[in-house]
């Protein structure tokens, strides 16, 4: 259909399955300049660091809703918080977050405004790629300015668009399932507070059972074969069905049993184009519920975990609103935080050594 030209330039799904210039459309020697430029300036960002900002950021967004003593952890935590963290590693000032947010969760929708969100998101990573031309600093978007692959405009806006996206809408699942498993499994709450599990442990079980991408657009099939017993036609996209791999009787035949430590799940994918900021995402999650959890002493559901319900798109899935109680506070305001610069939290060494 794109070779026919039978895909209209608004159609919703072009943002997320249109050609781009990126590691995600390329193999061989160009996927690995292209994807040697992503992770060697994701790897300047080290966990003490990640969780500095995670930290900041929880205190900033818990401050709006403690007082209340009542919330919805997806409106007014899970959906701001990567956002927040992203634009901060990104080199963006934090402000752009709560825009960027609504446009990236609207484009992986694939809304009849998806486009328009698409085009925001890029004209924004445009505008930075500009401004760090002028005022260099130490974030991504200068590691990609100045790599030695020798990225294109193109190629760093690209590339900066996929990080964004990608670890936003990502760690927002994660953040959000791992808190509904929290938040009605009791055995899990129970094992977590008895030093019986940890926190890692418990976002592991969620990563077999609820990834943050279910579905992810594959590649298109360029003649004709069979895979799996299934006729596949040239030009056929094929569909990963993630969330489908973890749940294989061959691998798991007893899902009742418990996955702690076992990392062997397909949640981030896997081979030459498995997530490179995986690790990331990771610690943004595990910071930002520890934190929160020790900020709102008693929390929990507001409501019967069966009127849970869930928000399904055509990539993704995740709780729709968790709405909690827990002791009100009216101190977090004045609570000291790590600052976004400046002098050094506690413990943070600073950027690992660039790969």
């Amino acid at each position: 259909m794109f070779r026919e030209h039978r895909v209209p330039d608004d159609s919703p799904l072009r943002p997320m399955i249109g050609w781009q210039p990126s590691c995600v459309f390329a193999d061989g020697d160009e996927h690995a300049r292209l994807r040697r430029a992503v992770t060697d300036g994701l790897a300047q960002f080290n966990r003490h660091g990640i969780r500095r900002h995670v930290t900041r950021y929880t205190h900033r967004l818990a401050a709006t809703f403690a007082a209340r003593g009542e919330a919805d952890l997806i409106r007014d935590y899970a959906e701001q918080l990567p956002m927040l963290v992203m634009t901060r590693l990104l080199g963006m000032p934090e402000e752009s977050g709560p825009r960027l947010v609504a446009a990236c969760l609207d484009l992986m929708k694939g809304t009849e405004t998806a486009v328009a969100s698409n085009d925001f998101v890029a004209d924004s990573l445009r505008a930075l790629v500009r401004h760090k031309r002028e005022q260099p600093g130490r974030d991504f978007a200068d590691s990609l300015i100045t790599h030695g692959s020798g990225l294109t405009e193109d190629e760093i806006v690209h590339h900066l668009r996929l990080v964004l996206i990608a670890a936003n809408e990502t760690t927002v699942n994660l953040v959000a399932n791992t808190l509904r498993l929290l938040l009605t499994d009791r055995r899990f709450r129970a094992s977590l507070s008895g030093g019986q599990m940890t926190l890692p442990d418990a976002m592991e079980q969620v990563l077999w059972d609820a990834p943050p991408v279910s579905v992810i657009p594959g590649r298109w099939a360029t003649g004709d074969t069979v895979l799996g017993g299934q006729h596949i036609k040239a030009g056929d996209m094929l569909l990963l069905g993630l969330a489908a791999g973890n749940t294989d009787p061959r691998i798991r035949p007893d899902r009742a049993a418990p996955v702690h430590g076992n990392r062997s799940h397909l949640a981030f994918s896997s081979g030459p184009h498995e997530c490179p900021g995986r690790d990331i995402g990771r610690a943004i999650a595990e910071a930002g519920i520890d934190t929160l959890l020790t900020l709102l002493p008693g929390l929990e559901l507001s409501v019967p975990a069966a009127g849970l319900s869930t928000t399904a798109a055509w990539m993704t899935e995740r709780v729709t609103a968790l709405p909690v109680r827990f002791t009100p506070r009216r101190d977090l305001d004045a609570l000291p935080v790590p600052s976004a610069g400046g002098a050094r939290a506690p413990g943070d060494s600073g950027p690992l050594p660039r790969a």
